[in-house]
Order: structure tokens, then sequence, then C-alpha cells
């Protein structure tokens, strides 16, 4: 399978359990690896690929609007969103949360997902 990737992708949402963590937006790392068609290059025609530059922007622009509590749900609405509205045959989605826990300096999940 062909894929194409963004890592370290910044991103801010309201996210946590604790009243503290949702009194304003925070900033998440975001790393996608996109299933793609097979030769999605072939063709040097962007229409046969994802494009990468949407995906970002419309990452963004969901999380800017949503509200999560578990970084599990946010990473199961990022797969949701790259699987269906950018036709991906498979996404593994990673999130970080850098500087949350004293003496830690990142937790996150990680997720992968296929079109059945």
């Amino acid at each position: 399978m062909d894929k194409i990737f963004l890592h370290g992708m910044k991103a801010e949402t309201l996210i946590g359990v604790y009243d503290w963590e949702r009194e304003q937006p925070q900033t998440l790392l975001l790393d996608l690896v996109v299933g793609v068609p097979e030769k999605s290059g072939a063709g040097d025609d962007i229409s046969n690929t994802v494009h990468y530059a949407d995906v970002c922007e419309a990452v963004r622009a969901s999380l800017k609007n949503q509200r999560f509590l578990l970084l599990e749900a946010l990473a199961e609405h990022v797969a949701d969103l790259v699987l269906s509205d950018f036709g991906a045959q498979w996404v593994k989605v990673k999130i970080v949360k850098p500087g949350i826990l004293p003496d830690v300096r990142e937790v996150g999940v990680e997720i992968e997902r296929s079109v059945d």
C-alpha cells in the first residue's frame, strides 16, 4: 500500500476530562499516515491521490469546532474524517498532548483504521 504522511501537525481543540483542561483550547501534535491508491503518483495528477494540504486544513478546521473529553475519541474523529472525506483506504492517527503531566514529556494515543 502506498502512503502519505503528515508528522508533527499542530492543531487546537478543547480536550480533557478535568475542568482546568477545558478552560481554553490546547495545542496537540498529530501524526497521520494515510493509505492512498497504489501507484497514485504514476500519472502525476493530484486527483489520483489524497491531497495532504487539504487533509491538514480539514482536520484543523474540524478540531477547532469540536470538544472532546478523551484523546481516544478525538483520534476516532480524525480517522473517520480522513477515511470518509478523502477516500483513504487506511489511516494511522497518533495524537500527542505535550506537557500535560508533571515529569512526563508527552502522553498520547495511536489508532489504525481502514475501510471495510
